[in-house]
Order: structure tokens, then C-alpha cells, then sequence
């Protein structure tokens, strides 16, 4: 299996990532309206997706008419799954003809590990999966709420910090991130598994893993992300990979997970599907897809084939 989804083509370029780790709602204003003030005076669409505490300590210091301007968004649909908030992303910087300053507050889930992990690794993949929007991520950390160990990793995700006393480079930053590579073993499922074989028909394979999907319950809805998830990985096995391999289910900790295994083990990069393919291409988007339609996707791969595991909460 090896990745479809090609890196943004370089445009006009303008996407800056900047961290913002405070500890007061003072220091939270002194760092992000200065930004926010400049950006409605240059005409930008700016939207604000963060917890009601801190939209409200923003609010409370614009007046009126900047008040009015400003786009205060759902922070829950923002920050729905790794995969979906880029996605995300690139609609709103694409759908404007301005440039685009959003200030967002990630979800940093510090008791659940693969997720933290995942949301770190999407931080390590906006600075190229956004190279070509105009756009200005003020990502805020409130180190009132959030553990040291979550704060020092999300600090290295970041290119650029914004401080009361202005932006300056990060020297912490690293352009990869702190987590294992896809090369790090993912450990084997638990409980009881179904498995499917691979095999070259796929509106059948479809039809198999759509009945083995309601089986286990998954919800209606999200039979069809699972469905389409599916078809994708196998297509990309079946066309790039080994040309065999299995798709196996299982449940744990709330969640549906769904694996994909390609003997081949071409697909080795862990960002893989973070990134669009060109929009000129018809092809490139099988991982991209992939990404939006599941919840949270590890990558493991190496000399023993490539391992794709979806999640799917219940």
C-alpha cells in the first residue's frame, strides 16, 4: 500500500501556526486581540472556535462592531477528529476571498493516549497540509486546565508563539512530531475479531464488510464512513500494494475499530492522508477520504506489511 495523497501544491503560500499557552484570561487578551484587532482592520474573515469560557473572556473586551465582525464558531464541530478539522479548514480558507485568521482551542485529551497522539501529529501536519491557504491559526493552551507533559508537546507542534509581548520563533519546534512513527508496532487486537480477505471484486467486498459492520453493531449512520473507508484502503492495496491482504473488526473502549493490512509495507509515513491531493488530479484521494470518514487513523508500517486502524466511536 503506498499513499495517493500527494502534498498541497506550493501556491501563494500565507499559513502560519502559531501556539498560544497562557495562564490567565489577562494574558490570554494581551497575546490574541492585539492579532484579532489587527486582522478585522485589514479586512479579514476571522472566526473564533474555543470552550464558552474562553469566547466569553474574548468577547467581553471587543466592543460593538468587533463584536458583530467576528465569527464565533461551534468548537466541538471544529474539533470534531483530526482528520475532519483540516478538512475543515481548507473549506473555510477556500470558501473566502480574504485571507482567514481563526483562533481555535484544540482538544488535547490527556487520559486517552491514541487520541492525544493523533491530535499531536495533526498539529505536526498543518504547517504543509495548509502551505497554500491564506490563512492565520491561533491555536490556544490554557495551562490552567491542561497537564505539563500535554503542554510541552503541543508546545514543539508549533512554528511560532504569540506572547503579551508579540509573536517570536519557537525554539522548541520540531517539523516532526514526538510520537512514534508509523514504523512503531500498534499493539493487537483485543476481544473477539471478524476478518475479511481482501480480494480484487469490491462492490462484493463492499456488500461483506457493510453485513459484518452491522453485525457488530456499529451504528447505521456510520456504516457508510466505515463502508467507504474500506473500499478506499482496498482499492489502494488491490492498485498500489501487495494486491492481497485482510480487513478485521473489533470493539473496544467505546469505539468500532477497523484495520486494513496490505502485505506490502510500502506505506510508512504516519501523516499520511492529512495532506489533499492536487485538485487537478482525479486520483490521490483514497487516504485523504479515509481521514474525514473515521474518527482517528494509525499508520504502522514496515518489512511485514502496512497497517491502516480506524476508529469509529459508538
Amino acid at each position: 500500500m503506498t499513499s495517493r495523497a500527494e502534498s498541497a501544491t506550493a501556491g501563494t503560500g500565507g499559513f502560519e501556526h502559531h501556539g498560544v499557552f497562557f495562564d490567565s484570561a489577562r494574558d490570554l487578551r494581551e497575546a490574541v486581540l492585539p492579532v484579532l484587532r489587527t486582522a478585522l482592520d485589514a479586512s479579514e474573515h476571522v472566526v473564533v472556535a474555543v470552550s464558552e469560557r474562553l469566547r466569553d473572556d474574548i468577547r467581553c473586551t471587543l466592543d460593538a462592531a468587533e463584536s458583530a465582525t467576528v465569527r464565533f464558531a461551534d468548537r466541538t464541530a471544529l474539533y470534531d477528529a483530526p482528520g475532519r478539522t483540516v478538512a475543515a479548514l481548507h473549506r473555510l480558507a477556500r470558501a473566502e476571498p480574504r485571507r482567514v485568521t481563526v483562533v481555535g482551542e484544540p482538544v488535547l485529551p490527556p487520559h486517552d493516549p491514541m487520541e492525544l497522539r493523533e491530535w499531536h501529529r495533526l498539529d505536526s501536519a498543518l504547517m504543509t497540509a495548509l502551505s497554500d491557504v491564506r490563512m492565520r491559526l491561533l491555536c490556544l493552551h490554557d495551562s490552567r486546565t491542561t497537564p505539563a507533559d500535554v503542554l510541552e508537546s503541543a508546545r514543539s507542534t508549533h512554528p511560532v508563539l504569540l506572547t503579551c509581548g508579540g509573536s517570536r520563533a519557537n525554539p522548541d519546534y520540531r517539523s516532526t512530531p514526538l510520537v512514534p512513527d508509523a514504523a512503531h508496532a500498534l499493539p493487537p487486537p483485543a476481544g473477539e475479531t471478524r476478518r475479511l480477505d481482501i480480494h480484487s471484486d469490491l462492490p462484493s467486498l463492499r456488500e461483506e464488510v457493510r453485513d459484518l459492520a452491522a453485525e457488530t453493531g456499529l451504528p447505521g449512520p456510520r456504516i457508510g464512513d466505515l463502508v467507504v473507508a474500506v473500499n478506499e484502503l482496498s482499492a489502494n492495496v488491490l492498485e498500489h500494494g501487495a494486491g492481497k491482504g485482510t480487513v478485521t473488526m473489533w470493539h473496544a473502549a467505546g469505539r468500532m475499530i477497523c484495520e486494513v493490512f496490505d502485505e506490502c509495507g510500502d506505506l510508512t509515513d504516519p501523516l499520511s492522508g492529512y495532506h489533499p491531493a492536487d485538485p487537478l488530479s482525479p486520483r490521490g484521494y483514497g487516504l485523504w477520504i479515509t481521514r474525514q470518514v473515521c474518527d482517528f487513523m494509525e499508520i504502522s508500517g514496515g518489512s511485514r506489511g502496512s497497517l491502516v486502524r480506524m476508529y469509529f466511536r459508538l
